[in-house]
């Protein structure tokens, strides 16, 4: 081993006054033209392999179309715009002489009609593929011919890139099997893997020359830039594409389910746009009911004349937990619905963490309080007066078993304790406005899951008995994701919830939260629409994992401003921007300096 000696001071600074020197050096060059952009920005090193090129610390790998299928539609290339991962897609289109193509036609044409020919009379059955390449040429020929269409040499080149070897061979995989399913077969450019990504730069040149014959009808099918049109005949204004300037005009009832998910951070919007989009929705036709934790749909709720319903323990609107509907489903056993239902509202009143043999109690005593009041599986008894919470109460109190009574006297608080009178008197509320607003602002915080599992109960049985397009928004979904229990009845609810005419919007801020849980993921996946706009750097990687975020749309969601997003229905998504009128913007804005410049305006009238 070989010691160096230590640098003096003196020695340091004249090492580092050399270096700036050198520093300098290259600005004077680079300002006297001896060095180029191309110095400045090429990579410290490209290494070559015969079916990869590694690029500075990126893998890449190029590939070129050899067969295409033999009909396709519109827009058949889309999926591979689509594609989960970055790619690079480079087209070449050359001409070709008719004249000459014609000579070749007539050439192919002649050699397959004596190959049919030769087949025919030494007795064997003809070869199907070459009888349709024979009547697919003499199509051409007659085409051409006629001067309807020309003829091209067409070239397909994808380029893929990763960090690390292995992720390359997993994104080649998907990229294969992705193609294979539109009917395209592609091979890698082996040994031409630098010439290959030159193809796919944007310098529109063709270092491979792998080129595949198409008619001007074949070839106008492979433009397949259109994925980023979210257009419909009909539906609501949702925003501005911000590819192509174009409207965002959707129908949430076309699609599968009309479900939506929507994520962001606070102050990104997306109380906004729903706002937007729950009024252009009543112009439509459609009802809307709203669950608001924090009073933000008030003023658009009495601006249009809709019923803002605020539970509190003094106040005069209640809901009953045991409502039944009263409307016969033969699909549908709604006494046995209702009654696990109640066992999971039960459990979240009580604290959520139940014995086997507690669980066995509240279901006998749920049934129990039902058979007192007649109301048996029988549909025809649905009609009856439900029982209250204070009939299971007495139940459970007559009860023999111990456990029975420690229910009870936990339950006590909600009938004659701190919680009093919130969830054990008769209903008083009624679904005939078509914007309903169900607030819990003024209960304290321990009690608005309960209340909002309550009110979602109480929705989904009217919603039940009186079939037709609604929207259901729960602003702040996240506090239904806090307990097992409220998470799985609201995975329920998005389920089953296309039957009725009933799509739900889902709104959370808490991406975290939203998403760790099993239930969380499924309601995304059960949701056709999802829409998500400016996240904070400690949920986006979660996002970019559940929705297979590029590079590119992952630092957008980081940079977005307020009403800015990604806008996602089924396969196909495009960059949103909302966008509102003067007096649409003044019934839905929460920004502070608006609000408290309206409240300033209304005192002093």
């Amino acid at each position: 081993m070989l010691f160096g000696k230590k640098k003096s001071k003196k020695e340091k600074s004249k090492s580092v006054s050399h270096q700036e020197v050198e520093e300098n050096k290259a600005l004077h060059e680079f300002s006297k033209g001896l060095l180029n952009v191309k110095d400045v920005i090429a990579p410290s090193a490209i290494e070559v392999d015969f079916n990869h090129v590694l690029i500075g610390k990126k893998y890449f790998r190029t590939y070129f179309a050899t067969d295409f299928p033999r009909f396709v539609d519109a827009n058949w290339l889309a999926p591979l715009i689509n594609f989960e991962h970055p790619i690079d897609i480079s087209t070449f289109y050359y001409p070709v002489d008719s004249g000459m193509i014609m000579q070749r036609l007539r050439r192919k044409i002649a050699e397959m009609e004596a190959t049919l020919s030769l087949e025919m009379k030494a007795g064997k059955v003809e070869d199907a593929s070459v009888k349709v390449a024979l009547e697919d040429a003499r199509n051409l020929q007659d085409t051409i011919a006629s001067g309807k269409e020309k003829f091209f040499h067409y070239a397909l080149y994808i380029s893929i890139r990763a960090d690390t070897l292995k992720e390359l061979e997993k994104i080649s995989r998907n990229l294969e099997s992705t193609l294979a399913s539109i009917g395209i077969i592609v091979k890698v450019a082996t040994l031409q893997q630098e010439q290959g990504v030159q193809s796919t730069l944007p310098v529109g040149m063709d270092k491979i020359y792998l080129t595949r014959n198409m008619d001007t009808t074949s070839l106008a099918t492979t433009f397949p830039f259109v994925s980023s049109e979210l257009t419909m005949d009909k539906g609501i204004l949702y925003g501005i594409n911000k590819h192509n300037k174009s409207l965002v005009v959707f129908d949430r009832f076309s699609m599968p389910n009309a479900n939506m998910a929507v994520f962001a951070t606070s102050g990104a919007g997306k109380s906004y746009m729903i706002k937007l989009e729950a009024m252009r929705s009543l112009m439509m036709g459609i009802d809307v009911i709203v669950i608001d934790p924090e009073m933000e749909y008030k003023t658009l709720s009495d601006a249009i004349g809709g019923e803002y319903i605020s539970f509190s323990q003094d106040g005069q609107q209640k809901l009953n937990p045991f409502d039944l509907s009263g409307m016969f489903d033969k699909e549908e056993d709604e006494l046995r619905f209702k009654i696990l239902s109640l066992h999971g509202l039960i459990k979240l009143m009580i604290g959520g963490n139940t014995s086997p043999e507690e669980d066995a109690l509240i279901d006998r005593a749920i049934i129990l309080a039902y058979r007192e009041k007649g109301i048996t599986p029988d549909p025809s008894t649905h009609k009856k007066q439900a029982p209250l919470l204070e009939d299971m109460y007495k139940i459970l109190k007559a009860m023999a078993e111990t456990q029975a009574h420690s229910l009870a006297d936990r339950l006590e608080k909600y009938l004659r304790g701190s919680a009093a009178g919130i969830f054990d008197q008769k209903t008083t509320v009624e679904l005939k406005n078509t914007f309903t607003v169900f607030s819990v602002r003024s209960l304290a915080e321990e009690l608005r899951p309960i209340a909002i599992y309550l009110m979602l109960d109480y929705i989904w049985t009217k919603v039940k008995k009186d079939k037709r397009n609604r929207l259901l928004i729960i602003d702040e979904a996240w506090w239904m994701m806090k307990f097992q229990d409220s998470a799985r009845f609201l995975h329920s609810l998005t389920k089953r919830a296309r039957k009725y005419g009933l799509g739900i919007t889902t709104i959370t801020q808490d991406v975290e939260d939203f998403l760790s849980t099993d239930y969380g993921k499924a309601i995304v996946t059960n949701s056709a629409i999802q829409i998500l706009m400016k996240q904070s750097p400690a949920a986006i990687d979660k996002l970019k994992e559940v929705f297979y975020l590029s590079e590119g749309e992952k630092l957008f969601l980081l940079s977005s401003g307020i009403g800015e997003g990604l806008f996602f229905a089924g396969p196909n998504h495009v960059a949103l921007q909302v966008i509102a009128s003067e007096n649409e913007h003044s019934l839905v804005t929460t920004k502070p300096s608006e609000t408290f410049l309206k409240e300033d305006q209304k005192t002093n009238q």
